[in-house]
């Protein structure tokens, strides 16, 4: 931050800096009109900053969308927005986990198609309880599928069964 005392010892604020403060606002503002409604309801937000929002949401013209981020961005401004801040970043870090947990799922997905029984072993030493007879046969029929170029539907199964096995036991990295 660019500050610097007085010989009152109040701080000034830079001209740059009060813009830089203002565009991340505006930043949030364009965040929380691109949500999704489900994720937008959990926001913290007050009835007035909540309806201008649902407003912007609503606007399909460029300009006057434009315009009434601005507004948002202003009214936000006018805020104390460190519980908005936080639940916005809480809802970025969960999607970013989802994210993470799917790609590894996908990942022991492939690696069980594509590997040996050498893959299958290394995976049920870190799942116990995990139900083999099923894994061994989506296995083999998602290999013929991929051989004989047929729909992929073994391999969604195993896919669905590896999910919920990663959510009853977290499979491992």
């Amino acid at each position: 931050m660019n500050e610097s005392t007085t010989e009152n010892e109040t701080l000034e604020i830079s001209k740059s800096q009060r813009k830089r403060d203002a565009q991340e606002l505006v930043n949030l503002a364009r965040t929380m009109i691109a949500m999704p409604e489900n994720r937008f309801k959990k926001l913290p937000l007050d009835e007035d900053l909540r309806s201008e929002v649902d407003f912007a949401r609503s606007i399909k013209s460029h300009g006057a969308r434009k315009r009434q981020l601005m507004t948002v961005g202003k009214m936000l401004r006018l805020r104390d927005n460190e519980d908005l801040l936080d639940a916005v970043n809480n809802i970025d870090k969960i999607n970013r986990q989802a994210n993470a947990r799917f790609h590894l799922v996908e990942t022991w997905r492939d690696r069980l198609i594509e590997g040996s029984d050498q893959v299958l072993s290394e995976l049920l030493e870190q799942v116990p309880g995990a139900n083999v007879q099923t894994l061994r046969q989506l296995i083999r029929n998602a290999k013929k599928e991929a051989q004989f170029g047929k729909s992929p539907a073994a391999a969604r199964k195993l896919f669905k069964l590896l999910r919920e096995m990663d959510a009853e036991n977290p499979l491992p990295t």
